[in-house]
């Protein structure tokens, strides 16, 4: 049994407050230097909402601009302009913080979240005209609200984590244990942040998938946070509380970690438990991260350039039994980084693309399209960490060369012809080879590509468990159905070309033979 992608949702949220409030980098900065230059120059450095729209990487990734169109506009994109600055995609939307904050409250089944009554009497009209949010999540937003005074009370006594909108105090999330410190109010909004937006992912894709919610049978969720109590303080289950909030009411489902490479497992979980059989549905999502808000910041304000880590993001992939004619995964074309491959850059790219395609009797020029690490560049580099995708190209055109399937000299052409330009926002594992199956999948379905590789690559040593490296990959490739259709009918077709070519042979025979006969 095959399984295939039947569709995805890509999701950004605008969330210029909590890059000042929840980001690591500003928060450690008002620790340990709370007077300092980077604290006072950051907020003339937010984007607004305007900006945020017409901003070339968020249009592709909603799915407005293809990759091939990013990759012609010269670097930097911050200062140009995109044609189109709509809010809703092919793949997704683009969410304004005022109403992600009302959508953060409809995802808290513990009366954690606390509104302000005349901010969610202003926004409540907008969040309903959603075309992804129905009366049932709507429904969870209450009528009665906080006042503004107890709010305040609650920031300054209660150890709450304040809501923000435009730099005023509209809100807060309450802690939901008194010492438990993975149940403070900072991991609560920290948590409810990357399930709202898991929400909104895993609706996204389920319309563009075109199926019912009741046949989603199993949710992998794949970010970076965990959930769970002192007694059980990564217990989850983060998946089946955004299947929750969705109203994917035949649904179960877990969570994969394994920091940036977790997408690409979950994407393999996913579908080996379809075909295996286990379940005929089975959604992939992830939620965003807040502590990555503004993390190159620092270096940003340096340079004079906007803050562009603003955004959260997410993902959802819908993967099911063979339907004919959606790309499926080849399940049979893995790549992993084992224990015993090492750290070294070539034995990484060497076990997670060589290894596999070899395997399968192919080379690597036989993909028409890697995804690796999809970082925008226009953040990385004035980072200082480089052009990320770019990096990767170069190093699987260089093992392609060792490995003599490619000339010396067809090294630029590689990164031009199998490469992308990055377009994902630094949310660790949003950027994680997944941004561009949404695209792959309609460009298979096109007939444009024919196999796509997803890699997806971690650094397990951050957990301070081990020092090894992590990655895994798996091809997405036209349905093997369709791909015989295709063959029978241009058979067909050619069967018939040679028919006519008889027919048209015997007609100027008969002629020349009148023509003969008349003489």
């Amino acid at each position: 049994m095959k399984s295939v992608i039947k569709g995805a949702g890509y999701i950004l949220v605008h969330t210029p407050d909590m890059v000042l409030h929840n980001g690591t980098t500003q928060t450690t900065e008002m620790i340990v230097n709370p007077d300092g230059q980077y604290l006072k120059d950051l907020p003339s450095h937010i984007r607004t909402w305007e900006q945020v729209l017409e901003y070339w990487p968020n249009q592709v990734y909603i799915g407005n601009k293809h990759p091939d169109e990013l990759a012609a506009v010269p670097q930097p994109w911050y200062n140009k302009p995109c044609d189109v600055k709509e809010r809703y995609g092919h793949f997704g939307q683009m969410m304004p913080q005022q109403e992600f904050l009302l959508l953060m409250q409809a995802c808290d089944v513990f009366d954690l979240v606390k509104l302000e009554q005349g901010f969610v009497d202003a926004n409540r009209p907008a969040l309903a005209a959603n075309p992804i949010i129905d009366e049932g999540i709507l429904g969870r937003i209450p009528e009665k609200q906080t006042s503004a005074e107890e709010i305040a009370r609650l920031v300054a006594e209660e150890h709450s984590e304040g809501l923000y909108h435009l730099g005023q105090l509209v809100g807060c999330v309450n802690r939901a244990h008194d010492i438990d410190v993975n149940l403070s109010a900072h991991v609560m909004h920290e948590n409810l942040v990357s399930k709202a937006s898991s929400v909104m992912a895993l609706l996204s894709a389920i319309k563009n998938a075109g199926i019912d919610k009741n046949e989603v049978e199993y949710v992998v969720d794949c970010a970076e946070e965990a959930c769970g109590d002192m007694n059980q303080r990564g217990g989850g289950n983060f998946a089946k509380s955004a299947a929750e909030i969705a109203g994917l009411m035949h649904a179960t489902g877990s969570d994969a970690r394994g920091f940036c490479a977790a997408p690409a497992h979950a994407m393999i979980e996913a579908a080996a438990l379809v075909a295996s059989g286990a379940y005929k549905t089975v959604v992939v999502t992830a939620g965003g991260c807040t502590a990555k808000l503004g993390m190159n910041g620092k270096d940003h304000v340096k340079k004079g350039i906007p803050i562009l880590e603003d955004m959260v993001g997410g993902f959802a992939v819908v993967v099911t039994q063979d339907d004919g004619v959606s790309p499926e995964i080849n399940l049979n074309m893995l790549g992993r980084h084992s224990v015993g491959t090492g750290s070294a850059p070539q034995n990484v790219i060497g076990s997670l693309v060589a290894e596999p395609l070899e395997r399968n009797g192919l080379k690597i020029t036989d993909i028409d399209k890697y995804s690796p690490e999809m970082q925008n560049p226009d953040i990385t580099k004035p980072a200082g960490a480089g052009d990320v995708p770019l990096s990767n190209y170069k190093m699987i055109a260089a093992l392609a060369v060792k490995r003599g399937e490619l000339e010396r000299k067809q090294l630029a052409s590689f990164t031009v012809q199998h490469g992308l330009t990055g377009w994902a926002p630094t949310q660790g594992h949003i950027p994680s080879g997944v941004p561009y199956i949404g695209f792959a999948r309609e460009d298979i379905m096109a007939g444009k590509l024919h196999r796509v590789m997803i890699i997806g690559k971690g650094s397990l040593f951050l957990g301070r468990m081990t020092n090894l490296f992590d990655g895994v990959s798996f091809v997405i490739q036209t349905n093997s159905g369709a791909e015989e259709e295709k063959k029978t009918e241009e058979a067909a077709v050619s069967e018939q070309q040679v028919r006519g070519m008889i027919a048209e042979a015997m007609r100027d025979f008969a002629a020349a033979l009148l023509a003969k006969a008349e003489e």
